[in-house]
């Protein structure tokens, strides 16, 4: 977390974006500080109250959690739908690295976890998380910092639009790759 703000501005400034330091310490504030210490204060209160209380409320705020999630992912594209529409081989020129990163990344963190004999349900998360780009954090950034019609936008939405089927067919590929349970 704390490096995350110095590698964006590395990273800004190898492609010539300015932005100042206080819009990359505040992005990483309202949308990776603020998260991590609101699950934290969320867990603390739910450690002493009563047994099962955080599975229920957990499972009152996963259906909302869904609705928020495929609404902004709607929005996104319905914002970006006529770009996409219009410039196929731009989005095809985005899509193409981003998938081969994210496999390429995933197979080499999988082969790391087997090295160091980590458990398939250690290594599978593990693996997954390293795997992800975060685009949802991109997303958020790319538009407050660039409008919503920006090709910083683009590009992020296209990356969701490329990280849901991707991610998901590497969970299946961790589930496939669990190891048989031994017979009783």
């Amino acid at each position: 977390m704390v490096a995350f703000a110095p590698i964006a501005a590395f990273l800004l400034g190898v492609t010539d974006v300015t932005v100042p330091w206080e819009t990359l310490i505040l992005s990483t504030v309202l949308y990776v500080v603020l998260s991590l210490v609101a699950g934290i204060l969320t867990r603390r209160a739910f450690k002493t109250s009563e047994a099962g209380s955080l599975e229920r409320l957990i499972g009152r705020l996963k259906p909302w959690s869904v609705v928020g999630l495929i609404a902004t992912v709607v929005l996104l594209f319905g914002f970006q739908a006529e770009t996409i529409l219009a410039k196929p081989g731009v989005i095809v020129l985005i899509a193409i690295p981003l998938i081969l990163q994210t496999y390429g990344v995933f197979l080499l963190a999988w082969w790391g976890a087997r090295k160091l004999n980590l458990p398939h349900a250690i290594a599978g998360p593990a693996c997954l998380i390293g795997t992800s780009n975060f685009f949802e954090l991109a997303v958020a950034v790319a538009i407050s910092l660039f409008g919503l019609n920006s090709g910083a936008a683009l590009a992020t939405v296209v990356g969701v639009l490329v990280e849901v089927p991707v991610m998901l067919s590497l969970v299946a590929l961790v589930n496939r790759w669990r190891p048989a349970e031994p017979a009783e």
